[in-house]
C-alpha cells in the first residue's frame, strides 16, 4: 500500500443524496481492506466492506458506489461484474492487481466505470469515486409520472392503471412489474433486473413469483401486445401496442 492512505482528510466530501457518499468495499485481503475502511472513512465516507462477488449482488442497492476486487473467493470479479450490469446501474470502480492493458480493457467492457491498479493512492481513488458518482447522478434522468401506450394510461405516481378508460386493480407486486417495465417502456428489462428491483433478489429462488405475477397482470391489462417475452433474456413494455 503506498504512502497515500495515510493522506488528511479534505475540507468537504461531496454527498450522495443527503448523506455522505456510501461505498461498497468487495475486497477478501483484511490487510488491504481495513487500511481502505480506515482511510475513506477519515475522508467522511461511509463504507461497508464485504469479501465475496456474491455479497455485491445482494447489497449494492445499499451503496452509491461500489470498490470491486477482481480476485474473489467465490469466482471471477469480471463475471460478478457482468452479472451486476443485467440488474444495476450502480458505480463501479475496479480494484485490482491486474494492471494489463488487456484486463484493464475488460473490465471497462465488462460494465466497470473505472479502474485502479494496487496499491492505490487514497486521494486518486477518491476522486475517482466522487467522479463516476458524480456523473452517474447526472446521467440520471427523472421518470415520467405518466405513461400511455394507446388506451392504457399508468399514473405512477398514484399508482393506477385505465385500460380503456376502467380502472383495472393490480396487486402490489403486479403493479411494480408494470412499472419497471413503463419506466424503461421500449427497451429490454432482464428477468434478472425485474426480480432485483421488485424482490430485491436476482436469483432463481423468486423466478417462478415473477411468472406467476407476470400471467396475472398480463391477464388484467388484456392487450396482448403490449408486453412481448424476449426469449432467454426478459420482457418488452411496447409503446405502441396498447388498445
Amino acid at each position: 500500500m503506498s504512502s497515500g492512505l495515510g493522506a488528511g482528510r479534505p475540507a468537504s466530501t461531496p454527498r450522495a443524496d443527503d448523506g455522505p457518499i456510501r461505498i461498497l468495499l468487495i475486497e477478501d485481503d483484511d490487510g488491504l481492506a481495513n487500511a481502505l475502511v480506515e482511510a475513506l472513512t477519515a475522508r467522511l465516507y461511509r463504507i461497508r466492506r464485504k469479501t465475496h462477488g456474491a455479497d455485491l449482488l445482494t447489497s449494492h442497492r445499499e451503496c452509491d458506489v461500489v470498490i470491486l476486487d477482481l480476485g474473489l473467493p467465490d469466482g471471477d470479479g469480471l463475471d460478478v461484474l457482468r452479472q451486476l450490469r443485467t440488474i444495476s446501474s450502480v458505480p463501479v470502480v475496479v480494484l485490482t492487481a491486474r494492471g494489463d492493458e488487456r484486463t484493464v480493457v475488460r473490465g471497462l467492457r465488462s460494465g466497470a466505470d473505472d479502474y485502479v491498479v494496487k496499491p492505490p493512492r487514497v486521494a486518486e481513488l477518491a476522486a475517482r469515486l466522487e467522479t463516476v458518482v458524480r456523473r452517474r447522478a447526472t446521467a440520471a434522468q427523472p421518470p415520467a409520472a405518466q405513461v400511455e401506450s394507446g388506451d392504457v394510461r399508468i399514473d405512477l405516481a398514484a399508482r393506477h392503471v385505465d385500460v380503456g378508460g376502467v380502472r383495472v386493480a393490480l396487486t402490489h407486486k403486479e403493479f411494480e412489474l408494470l412499472r419497471v417495465l413503463a419506466e424503461h417502456a421500449g427497451s429490454a428489462v432482464s428477468r434478472q433486473q425485474l426480480m432485483d428491483e421488485i424482490w430485491g433478489n436476482a436469483f432463481v429462488a423468486v423466478s417462478r413469483s415473477l411468472d406467476v405475477h407476470m400471467t396475472g397482470l398480463r391477464t388484467k391489462l388484456n392487450r396482448p401486445k403490449l408486453i412481448t417475452t424476449i426469449r432467454g433474456y426478459g420482457y418488452r413494455w411496447e409503446p405502441e401496442a396498447g388498445g
